[in-house]
């Protein structure tokens, strides 16, 4: 169980900081919340503590995650299926697998092909939404301001 206070992150919508624990009552049903906020886009999310291990939520990375990301950044694009439809809902799967590396893999592999062949409006759409969970991760474990996040992941192709 987490406190508040403690960073973590929610699979699909980024990395938070439990700002409460809360009782509410939805649907009839009482149950214990944790209120996320999550710095970047500025949200609130309520969680059901009962799901959170069905959910995915988890802590955010140490700096040593951080290095491991940006060294996935720096490496070579892993071999992407030239079907768009396969390639898409592969990169869904990485997404939804809360897994920071696998987002990370998301993220280079799409800004490579961006660079390469360029990106359908879904494909672009789904880079964005990988970056912001990347961004709102890496914003919570250096305590660097977002911008500099975003630095960090841009310096890495330069």
């Amino acid at each position: 169980m987490y406190k508040i206070g403690d960073k973590v992150v929610y699979p699909m919508h980024g990395a938070g900081i439990i700002e409460s624990i809360e009782e509410r009552e939805i649907l009839g049903e009482k149950r214990q919340y944790y209120i996320l906020k999550l710095p970047v886009g500025d949200m609130k999310v309520m969680i059901p503590i009962s799901n959170c291990l069905e959910i995915g939520l988890r802590e955010v990375i140490d700096s040593n995650g951080v290095q491991r990301v940006i060294g996935i950044l720096k490496d070579n694009s892993t071999i992407m299926s030239t079907n768009w439809n396969r390639r898409y809902r592969a990169n869904l799967e990485k997404i939804k697998s809360g897994d920071i590396f696998e987002v990370t893999e998301v993220v280079r592999n799409l800004i490579n092909r961006d660079r390469e062949k360029g990106l359908s409006s879904g494909e672009r759409k789904m880079l964005e939404n990988a970056r912001q969970i990347l961004i709102s991760e890496l914003v919570l474990a250096t305590e660097l301001e977002e911008e500099r996040a975003q630095s960090l992941i841009d310096d890495a192709f330069a």
